[in-house]
Formats: structure tokens, C-alpha cells, sequence
């Protein structure tokens, strides 16, 4: 709790005390009185309270940046794994069928060669 949430809750207390009072004694002025001070009050805790935030905010930065900057480390590690174990399966594969892997890079070949030079009515 810092100073404004403190000060703001107390005028807020007093401002309800200073409107009672003055419904008791029928003082229209204690009356609006109280309820500026109960809304200045409220203000000012609602600035405390605002400011706190922003304070705890501020210093949980650093962890937070860390917590993300390791996670970031972590799914760019498992992206290059997974990556890898691509590339050799496709190494593997093409060794184990080149020819078949050669038909394959033909057909598409002619396919694209058809699209882009195919006749057209």
C-alpha cells in the first residue's frame, strides 16, 4: 500500500463520516462536502492503487522477460530438432528410392510446365 491508497482511502472514510454528520445535523454544506472528500478520496486510492500495479508490474519485468526469452530459446531448440529429423528422413528416403523420388520431381515438372504453357481455349 503506498501513500496515495492510504491517504485517499482515509479522506474517502472521512468524507463518508463528514456526510453523515451533516444528514444528522441537516448542514447542506458538511453534506456536499463529504461527498467531494468521498470522491476525491476514492480518486486518489484508485491513483494509489493504479501506481502500485504499475509498480509490481515494473518489477516483475525482468523475470517475465527471462521466463520468455527461455521459452522462446526452448521452441526455437525443438523447431531445429524437428527440422533435422525432417531432413534426414527425407535424405534417407531418397537414398532408400531414387528413382522414385526422380518420377515424382518429373511429374510435378510437367504438371507446372502444363499450367503455364498448356493450351488454352
Amino acid at each position: 500500500m503506498n501513500k496515495d491508497e492510504f491517504q485517499g482511502g482515509a479522506r474517502y472514510v472521512g468524507g463518508k463520516i463528514e456526510k453523515g454528520a451533516g444528514d444528522v445535523v441537516g448542514s447542506r454544506d458538511w453534506q456536499v462536502d463529504g461527498v467531494v472528500d468521498q470522491v476525491a478520496g476514492g480518486a486518489q486510492n484508485l491513483y494509489g492503487r493504479a501506481k502500485s500495479a504499475v509498480e509490481d508490474l515494473v518489477d516483475g519485468a525482468p523475470e517475465l522477460a527471462d521466463k520468455v526469452s527461455q521459452d522462446a530459446r526452448d521452441v526455437a531448440e525443438r523447431t531445429a530438432d524437428a527440422a533435422r529429423r525432417g531432413a534426414k528422413t527425407a535424405q534417407d528416403s531418397a537414398k532408400d528410392a531414387p528413382l522414385l523420388w526422380a518420377l515424382g520431381a518429373a511429374a510435378i515438372g510437367y504438371g507446372l510446365a502444363w499450367l503455364v504453357h498448356g493450351s488454352r481455349d
